[in-house]
């Protein structure tokens, strides 16, 4: 697929079914994150891809969370939570290491983070394969963060949700280019 074409088709897909994206492509996938915009080469980005019984036990960690949150937490709410990751049948946690630099501002640590997830989005839609960017509060939730390892410096950047697309799509909407850019001469 021509770069264009993959950016103005890429859809954000939330039904995605198995199989997950084979070894190659996620492979492929994290050497695009790699090449990310990286101010000095200071690699504010890790990994980690979960699937199988993994998808099970981030559920079940999420559940927890909301019940150290909330120890009256219906069970159909934990319920919900525990299903949340079987959604896809594999799951990238892509975390930012934000880190104090004279030279690098802390914001372009998470914008770099950014940069790798959508290259990594970018190769799973020209192989095929959907995925799913989605944050909200497990992300940042300090049971999850301990659970998978995020240290203080750290943030989860996104739960990157893949796997077949499924289901229809709604028709998005064409957005006109000159409604969001506009010049500047400094006068």
């Amino acid at each position: 697929m021509e770069t264009l074409e993959s950016l103005l088709t890429r859809r954000s897909r939330g039904v995605l079914t198995a199989p997950p994206p084979p070894p190659e492509l996620l492979k492929s996938a994290f050497a695009a994150a790699l090449c990310a915009p990286d101010h000095r080469q200071l690699q504010p980005w890790r990994f980690l891809v979960i699937e199988g019984e993994g998808l099970v036990r981030l559920g079940e960690v999420f559940a927890h969370a909301a019940r150290v949150d909330n120890p009256a937490l219906e069970p159909a709410e934990s319920e919900r939570l525990k299903k949340m990751p079987l959604r896809a049948p594999l799951i990238v946690v892509a975390i930012a290491i934000v880190r104090d630099d004279p030279k690098v501002p802390r914001d372009e640590f998470l914008l770099s983070t950014g940069a790798a997830i959508q290259n990594f989005l970018l190769t799973l839609h020209d192989g095929g394969y959907g995925a799913m960017w989605r944050t909200g509060p497990m992300a940042a939730h300090e049971q999850v963060r301990s659970a998978l390892g995020v240290a203080g410096h750290e943030r989860i950047a996104g739960f990157i949700y893949a796997g077949m697309p499924g289901g229809n799509l709604k028709p998005r909407p064409t957005l006109a280019v000159d409604a969001f850019v506009r010049s500047w001469s400094g006068e």
